[in-house]
């Protein structure tokens, strides 16, 4: 049995702000432990034959890239030129797997922000579905429901059909509460997790039935895809004008619903799409007065309060019913039955043109991260780590100067024609207009604070003369 896992890493975010944002969504964000849920999914998925690909955005190339180094898992990067939902996803995935060696083989999907603690059953709930997708059925896997929510979309489960599976009998969108009630009581029924297995070719053969105008635009897109290697990690890029053209929908609408082909394997462990700061307080044991803490929390007084609170010290004093996450730079409270409202929140805060809406002040880069410590009139200070043996690009700044003091590790620095290292306790200056670069040559990581200090301190204020990783000089870009 030879299973190619494919994870979805798209996703923008906002329903567990402030923790996670557009530029760092809940996939990328140390949830579980000091993993990050897509780290748990590369675990859960360990035991399958073949290198798994991760389909995400440019943007996120190298959170995902950091996430399978992190894991030591062999795998490639396919970077959607834009997102355009889960039909979209899924067939430039089959177009690649299949290109591998003119193979077909099965290929499992997995959204990348589940968590499901109990891998063994997952995998053997996996294997019971590989018969039926081995016979050109398209499985969907649903989770046993253990309340009526209307959070999830549901699966009616229809005959069993000798390969062990069961045919579907509809998919059921987001019903209201009574209607989940009622869907509970009459059973047979199961949430829809998302998660599908198949033949490439299979897959493919279904979207050119049902959405061949998709098909058709991924195709043209990888026709001649471009690839390049970043340490270990392939990432696979398709080409973008065909690919903008294609049409946003997701896979149960485009395929699994007019299909009539489509069978599903009941999952009856564990499992959350930690989809709300509700789902997220659930992942925690609660206290006698059903109070969950992480951090610096500190609850008194206090019934049925979440407190995510890892930087500082948070005191809910008397308060009932609460979720309460505090970051840096923003805080959220909200009643426990408004959890399902937070994305308003962010629409809001972008309506306002609130930058924490969508950024962090901290940011990952593919050298590492820098984090916002404190800006004002014609300065800014930032904290910034390099990971051992990566560069910023070698650039300059026609506005700004910059002042790098180091606090751990060892830096080689480019100024000019100078080329020289600094270690703990030094620091340097980079005058307007001079062309440098940070290396870090050592084997941890290098963290420095740099000062900046100008008539503008803008992030589109750099000329980028070289940069191993590709990228071109952009607002958006830093370093």
């Amino acid at each position: 049995m030879s299973i190619t896992p494919v994870i979805l890493c798209g996703g923008s975010g906002t329903r567990l702000w402030p923790l996670s944002r557009q530029s760092f969504p809940k996939q990328f964000v140390p949830l579980v432990g000091d993993k990050s849920l897509l780290q748990l999914t590369l675990d859960r998925l360990a035991w399958c034959d073949n290198p798994v690909i991760c389909v995400a955005s440019e943007d996120h190339r190298f959170l995902v890239a950091d996430a399978i180094e992190a894991e030591n898992v062999p795998g490639q990067v396919l970077l959607e030129p834009a997102a355009r939902n889960t039909a979209a996803a899924m067939a430039l995935a089959a177009l690649l797997a299949r290109a591998v060696n003119d193979a077909d083989p099965l290929l499992l999907f997995c959204p990348s922000d589940h968590h499901i603690p109990d891998t063994k059953a997952f995998a053997e709930t996996i294997r019971q579905g590989v018969p039926a997708a081995e016979a050109g059925a398209i499985v969907t896997f649903g989770v046993m429901p253990s309340f009526p929510s209307s959070a999830y979309g549901y699966i009616q489960q229809g005959d069993e059909r000798s390969d062990g599976s069961r045919k579907v009998a509809r998919f059921i969108e987001k019903p209201l509460p009574a209607a989940a009630q009622a869907l509970l009581l009459q059973g047979n029924v199961l949430w829809n997790a998302g998660i599908f297995l198949s033949r490439a070719s299979t897959l493919l053969a279904a979207l050119a039935q049902h959405a061949p105008d998709i098909l058709q635009a991924c195709e043209k897109a990888m026709a001649q895809p471009r690839q390049d290697k970043v340490n270990r990690i392939h990432f696979v890029r398709p080409e973008a004008e065909p690919f903008l053209a294609c049409r946003s929908q997701s896979i149960d609408y485009a395929v699994m619903e007019p299909h009539d082909n489509v069978t599903v394997v009941p999952f009856k462990g564990l499992w959350s799409d930690v989809g709300s700061w509700n789902a997220v307080a659930e992942l925690g044991a609660a206290d006698g007065e059903g109070n969950r803490v992480t951090g610096q929390g500190h609850a008194l007084k206090a019934r049925n309060t979440f407190i995510h609170a890892p930087d500082r010290t948070v005191v809910a004093l008397g308060t009932q019913d609460l979720l309460i996450i505090d970051t840096p730079d923003a805080l959220l409270v909200a009643h426990r039955d408004q959890a399902e409202q937070v994305k308003d929140v962010v629409s809001h805060l972008a309506q306002c043109k609130v930058p924490q809406a969508a950024m962090h002040r901290r940011v990952a880069r593919p050298w590492g991260w820098y984090d916002s410590v404190d800006m004002g009139e014609r300065f800014q200070v930032k904290r910034i780590g390099v990971k051992p043996g990566a560069s910023l690009s070698l650039q300059k700044h026609h506005h700004r100067a910059e002042h790098w003091i180091i606090v751990k590790g060892t830096a080689e620095v480019t100024r000019g024609q100078e080329v020289y290292l600094l270690s703990e306790n030094q620091s340097t200056y980079i005058p307007i207009g001079e062309v440098h670069r940070l290396h870090n040559p050592g084997k941890m990581t290098l963290e420095m604070i740099e000062v900046q200090s100008g008539s503008y301190l803008g992030e589109d204020d750099i000329v980028r003369l070289e940069d191993i990783y590709g990228r071109q000089p952009a607002p958006a870009d830093r370093k």
